[in-house]
């Protein structure tokens, strides 16, 4: 009887997953497999690490209601699965790709671990709407600017989305392995916000059902489904097709085309998001107390407070919110953007490594078009895209009976 090994990764979800279709599809047992690496546990977010035991608690119940079970290990991710490989002499190991520096690195290892085990080491699009690299301009391996990306993305012919399988058989006597703890959060960085998303498959489709219907609360602050894509949770396809369909589905579909857009960047280059590409253009300034009170969002100017408060609470912000902050930090305070890139990397939920660093390569002047001189005027931002005040008031508290777009004048605010 054939085996094949599924490793899941950030695509933790049963519904269109490319790699586990074709393992159902092909093998007679197949066994999932997530690997919790301690190392990886000691640098990510303590937000994203919550979510993650979440997704996997509800992956192990859909994969039980199938007749299979989420065998989880830890440890090294490639020692770890060529050691599965052995023990059930799996021919096959599957894996969606990915396209961080991580990943590559783990992929190279995972080939040579699965390959020494006598398995072969197999990956399947699924991460992203179009595989990176699937677009490429006349010149050039990828697209260095969204706008004609978005155009080539649009007219792109998308593959179609896959069912669950209906069943999964594992290898008989294998050991599934214990679920994290619910203290996991005792590895990581940043902290842990008190009103963080709640991971796993039935909470994406419900965040998805929600914002289809439009009944989803504080709509107006985008769909909140980017932690689900960023785990897998839900396919970026089929929340594109969703929304290619939906009469609001306009942003959703633009803002999953420019987290593609990012995704095909890091995959051409898998360092640039710890990379200025232009380095010495800007002359960036040592702000220690401005930066601190950015971080706690008591800069005294509402919209950046208000954003940076919800961040610290929710481990969420909007995308026009995230680009307001950041604008703020590196055109205003001229606080390098790695840091604060970091820090929103340290509490996301939704912290996409090529998505946040590649936004905030753009927002700072030093992404595939450089405009390092742009001027940024943060109250007129903020009334173009909270224009009754009500996002500022629902997130500063202290200013909630201000009324109207008087909620912006930054004398409102202590000065720090």
């Amino acid at each position: 009887m054939s085996t094949t090994v599924v490793l899941f990764t950030r695509d933790l979800r049963l519904s269109d997953h490319p790699a586990l279709y074709a393992a159902a599809a092909e093998a007679d047992r197949v066994v999932p497999l997530f690997v919790l690496d301690p190392a990886l546990l000691r640098v990510s977010a303590r937000n994203r690490i919550a979510y993650l035991a979440d997704a996997l608690a509800d992956l192990r119940g859909l994969l039980r209601e199938r007749g299979g079970d989420l065998v989880v290990r830890w440890g090294d991710t490639a020692a770890e699965t060529a050691r599965l490989v052995v023990e059930t002499a799996a021919t096959a190991v599957h894996v969606s790709a990915d396209v961080s520096a991580l990943a590559a690195r783990r992929a190279r290892r995972l080939a040579e671990a699965v390959g020494a085990a006598g398995a072969r080491l197999r990956a399947f699009p699924g991460v992203t709407v179009v595989p990176p690299g699937a677009l490429r301009p006349v010149r050039g391996d990828h697209y260095r600017v969204f706008t004609p990306y978005l155009r080539a993305w649009e007219s792109a012919q998308w593959r179609a989305p896959l069912p669950a399988p209906e069943r999964v058989v594992l290898p008989g006597s294998l050991d599934p392995g214990r679920l994290p703890e619910p203290d996991l959060t005792r590895h990581g960085i940043g902290t842990l916000s008190p009103q963080r998303a709640r991971g796993g498959v039935g909470a994406a489709r419900a965040q998805m059902r929600a914002w289809l219907s439009g009944t989803a609360p504080d709509r107006g602050e985008g769909s909140r489904l980017g932690c689900h894509l960023r785990f897998g949770c839900i396919s970026p396809l089929e929340v594109a097709l969703l929304a290619r369909d939906h009469p609001d589905g306009a942003a959703l579909l633009r803002g999953l085309a420019l987290r593609d857009f990012h995704h095909q960047v890091a995959w051409a280059s898998p360092g640039l998001h710890r990379a200025d590409r232009r380095p010495g253009r800007i002359r960036w300034r040592e702000d220690e107390a401005g930066f601190a009170a950015w971080c706690s969002g008591t800069t005294g100017v509402p919209i950046v407070d208000a954003g940076m408060r919800q961040l610290l609470r929710e481990g969420y912000l909007p995308g026009r919110v995230r680009s307001i902050a950041a604008a703020y930090l590196t055109r205003v305070l001229r606080v390098h953007w790695k840091r604060g890139a970091d820090h929103f990397h340290s509490l996301l939920v939704d912290g996409d490594v090529a998505a946040n660093y590649g936004n905030w390569r753009q927002v700072a002047g030093i992404g595939g078009v450089p405009r390092p001189d742009l001027r940024f005027d943060p109250l007129r931002q903020a009334r173009r895209w909270d224009p009754d005040g009500s996002y500022v008031r629902r997130h500063l508290p202290e200013l909630r009976g201000v009324p109207g777009a008087q909620v912006h004048d930054p004398t409102l605010l202590p000065q720090p």
